[in-house]
């Protein structure tokens, strides 16, 4: 697929994260020490950066992604997929391979991945500030956890300088996120597992991630004014839709503080990159959009991330706008 895509001159979405170079391997069963395996391969373009990237130009959002590659072939490959759906691509170049994960499958679709940052753990802060140069036309800065905390902090400074929206998805779970760049966001976008990290690390609330779905909604919001008071929480649940919580008298034309909403119902194919095709829809909804409802977007979000469950692949797996309005028809 060839989706068209928006110039890339003036960005409304910027997006600051990684880039890997997938490898996975589907076997019966997950290696063993010792163990030599036979299995099926397959590569392809992923990193959270680039997932959401790639989602935010194909929702039809004029996107711009701010990484750090290697000059070889994965840095190769991913200046030809920006260059073909027309994403403005800024990176830092870097003596280091182009980031890469090794990833193991199995018949009851378990994994072991191990991730190489590579050239993603190159991505300095004053390459971020750099990009401030086209900051007028920016609505939304969205970045992850898979770069260097530094960096993310500097494109989030970035958005709140500029009076844009600087959006945080904080994943992946490991990683422990200082309470002073949390305090960043003005849009956090934790999943069941990064939520009930995020509470145990800065609220002492030891909570099951699987639970999260049916946690009272007073008490759900109490910790998500708790981990970030001045800005939006939104918890993806999975199967189990989405929690919003906003600061009282934020609730960016929201009739109320807290709710949920559905997810969109899919035929399920490969959820991987479905928290990274939210993510990247959301972004765009919210800067196409500005004058709509919070929830309007979080549903246009939610139809981009069932659409991409219907497919194989991270970024591969990407749907163009056209798509998901032929797939959920107002």
């Amino acid at each position: 697929m060839t989706p068209s895509a928006p110039s890339p001159a003036a960005a409304s979405v910027v997006v600051v994260g990684s880039f890997n170079v997938d490898h996975v391997w589907r076997c019966e069963t997950l290696p063993v020490p010792g163990a030599t395996l036979s299995g099926d391969y397959a590569s392809g373009p992923g990193g959270k950066g680039f997932n959401q990237a790639t989602a935010a130009a194909r929702s039809g959002a004029a996107t711009a992604f701010v990484c750090a590659l290697g000059d070889d072939v994965g840095g190769q490959l991913a200046r030809a997929l920006a260059t073909a759906d027309g994403i403005d691509l800024r990176d830092q170049r870097s003596d280091a391979p182009t980031g890469t994960a090794g990833i193991f499958v199995d018949a009851q679709g378990r994994n072991s991945i191990v991730v190489g940052p590579g050239a993603n753990a190159a991505l300095t802060p004053g390459f971020v500030e750099a990009q401030a140069a086209g900051a007028a036309s920016v609505a939304v800065v969205l970045a992850q956890l898979e770069s260097p905390l530094e960096a993310v902090a500097a494109a989030l400074r970035l958005a709140r300088a500029h009076g844009r929206c600087a959006m945080l998805n904080p994943a992946p779970a490991n990683v422990a996120l200082p309470r002073e760049l949390l305090a960043l966001a003005d849009v956090l976008t934790p999943n069941e597992t990064e939520m009930a990290a995020l509470a145990a690390r800065h609220l002492g609330q030891r909570i099951d991630g699987g639970d999260l779905a049916s946690l009272d909604s007073p008490r759900l919001h109490a910790l998500c004014r708790d981990l970030l008071p001045g800005g939006t929480v939104v918890v993806t649940l999975g199967a189990a839709g989405c929690f919003v919580s906003h600061a009282d008298g934020a609730l960016r034309g929201d009739e109320t503080a807290w709710y949920r909403l559905p997810a969109e119902a899919a035929t399920v194919v490969d959820t991987t990159g479905a928290g990274d095709a939210f993510n990247g829809a959301l972004a765009a909804a919210l800067a196409l959009r500005p004058e709509a409802p919070f929830a309007t977007h979080l549903r246009a979000a939610h139809r981009y991330a069932a659409l991409s469950t219907e497919r194989a692949g991270a970024a591969a797996a990407m749907p163009t706008a056209a798509e998901v309005a032929a797939r959920f028809p107002v």
